[in-house]
């Protein structure tokens, strides 16, 4: 009978040397995947504080992560923010939101207001009932008369042009005169005539077909809301006005 020969102490020994690999392949695929997960972030100084320290943990600073990025230099920087971004007026209530964009309008207006030098014609305020714009009668109106000029016609429909919101608000255009009795052949009283003058004006606004006039309504308040005192003639001329009133989004909303 044939002795079985005796295993070696190195047969019994099981080959480990396969480990090395593949422990090298999931520290490679490890590497990757924060590789992929750094580069989608926009935080540059993160990326960098990341690579920094695994660079040290898997290859002594010199390994996969060690590598340029691939966009542009200074692409990721943070953007400059503007005054009013969409991202930040998404952080205020509905009231801040609405009164930003009031703001804005009133800049446009302003800015028109500035470039054509009618400053002394023109005049806008914030107020808790919307944005006011006053127009002076003269700038649309002859003395006693409730049809838009011929020559004022164009300014007119400049006005309308900057009245174009997306989307749309309520406007109340209202006439308002001084406390001086009219009676002519068209009319009996300055209500009748403050009435007339706010409902013309309205039309010439609405020859612009990007207003649609579902959103407004004319009013008349003859001498009975006058802005100064009649008493003297600069009050009476301030009192002589059209106003276009823009209401805010929670009234506009709730008509």
């Amino acid at each position: 009978m044939t002795r079985r020969k005796k295993k070696s102490h190195e047969d019994e020994h099981v080959d480990e040397s396969w480990l090395l690999p593949y422990a090298d392949l999931l520290t490679l695929l490890v590497a990757l995947f924060i590789v992929l997960f750094a580069s989608s972030a926009i935080d540059v100084q993160k990326f960098q504080k990341m690579s920094t320290a695994f660079n040290e943990v898997f290859s002594g600073g010199n390994g996969v992560i060690d590598f340029p990025s691939p966009m542009p230099e200074g692409s990721m920087a943070p953007q400059k923010k503007e005054s009013v971004s969409a991202s930040q007026l998404s952080g205020l209530s509905d009231e801040e939101q609405d009164t930003e964009e009031l703001k804005k309008l009133k800049a446009k207006v302003d800015h028109y207001i500035i470039s054509n030098d009618i400053t002394d014609k023109f005049e806008t305020e914030l107020t808790t009932e919307g944005l006011l714009v006053t127009i002076r009668d003269n700038v649309l109106f002859s003395s006693g008369s409730a049809e838009v000029r011929a020559r004022d016609i164009q300014t007119a429909e400049e006005i309308s042009e900057l009245l174009v919101m997306n989307p749309p608000r309520n406007i109340i255009i209202s006439g308002h005169t001084d406390n001086v009795p009219i009676r002519n052949a068209n009319f009996e009283s300055n209500w009748e005539l403050s009435v007339m003058r706010a409902v013309n004006f309205m039309k010439v606004l609405l020859h612009n077909p990007e207003l649609n006039p579902e959103w407004f309504s004319a009013k008349g308040f003859g001498e009975y809301k006058p802005k100064e005192s009649n008493d003297t003639v600069t009050g009476r001329e301030r009192n002589r006005r059209v106003e276009i009133l823009i209401l805010p989004r929670e009234l506009t909303t709730n008509r």
